[in-house]
């Protein structure tokens, strides 16, 4: 009757309402949403939106057809993990999601070397992103993750804890002092993430305690908060295994007790059950004593 495909168009306009913000969202052009949704209402038979000036609202069919797609959407993105965990496995790749500047603690230790060695069928790629990645919908297959985890059930342990504090420049405190309490930030130049980082809890933790302080730089990551701290622009909060092995940056308070938390090894049910991912697992917990201080500092 419809191409399955056109689904994935309908559920990203009824999400968003606008093929403008549609079309953004699945990285085509505005022109292609309007084909696509065109063409499946013309297959259909019917409207699935009504298009007003404030946006495409749903109609009594479109509202009814949403939950369906949604259980379709699932399954075709179920298949397709499936099929890319089952390539992964043949190839022995295990694609690992942390932070950048983990990634280049973790290759300056001998970590990966030992691993190697224990299973040289195997291959460890890392993804970076200071984004919490969905292991659910197949971004990763295991997460080096310090926070909360909301992307559905995973299993996992934990292997460290993780401990943030404020930093400033040596440049930046010559000119403009140090902030002697957390109030105090409020009449300091302040770096924070942009909005695609907005829920990280760094972020919240200084809309809360300075609501009222300027933001003179921000970023979508962790080393840029690091680079525009030691740069002496303003007063940026940094894990303290970072922030502390500069030589550039003083330590003007903490650790914040309210950015503490745990590093964890996450995946899958499913994925913990492959022989890669397995054989990960394993020896990250026999590492654990060497794998702490890479994390913690």
């Amino acid at each position: 009757m419809f191409d399955w495909d056109d689904l994935r168009y309908f559920l990203a306009v009824a999400h968003h309402r606008s093929t403008h913000a549609a079309a953004r969202a699945l990285k085509v052009n505005q022109s292609t949403v309007n084909r696509r949704l065109a063409e499946l209402e013309r297959r259909i038979g019917r409207a699935l939106f009504k298009r007003l000036p404030t946006g495409y609202r749903l109609t009594a069919l479109g509202q009814d057809m949403v939950a369906h797609a949604e259980r379709v959407e699932q399954a075709v993105l179920a298949f397709e993990r499936h099929l890319e965990a089952s390539q992964r496995e043949a190839v022995g790749v295990i694609r690992v999601t942390c932070p950048e500047p983990l990634v280049y603690r973790i290759t300056q230790s001998s970590l990966l070397d030992r691993f190697h060695a224990r299973h040289p069928g195997l291959r460890v790629e890392f993804v970076m992103s200071d984004r919490y990645l969905d292991l659910a919908k197949g971004e990763a297959d295991v997460a080096l993750r310090s926070g909360d985890t909301l992307d559905g059930e995973l299993v996992g342990r934990k292997i460290a804890d993780s401990y943030w504090a404020v930093y400033a420049g040596r440049s930046y405190i010559e000119r403009h002092g140090r902030p002697a309490r957390v109030e105090d930030l409020e009449r300091h130049a302040l770096i924070g993430f942009d909005e695609s980082m907005a829920d990280h809890r760094a972020a919240k933790w200084l809309r809360q305690v300075a609501p009222n302080a300027k933001i003179v730089a921000r970023n979508n990551s962790v080393l840029g908060l690091l680079y525009a701290a030691k740069s002496g622009v303003g007063v940026a909060p940094l894990p303290t295994a970072l922030g502390d092995e500069e030589a550039d940056l003083v330590r003007v308070l903490g650790p914040i007790p309210e950015l503490a938390r745990i590093w964890r090894l996450l995946t899958s049910p499913e994925l913990r059950r492959t022989p890669r991912v397995s054989a990960f697992f394993d020896f990250i917990g026999d590492e654990i004593e060497a794998l702490r201080p890479i994390l913690t500092g």
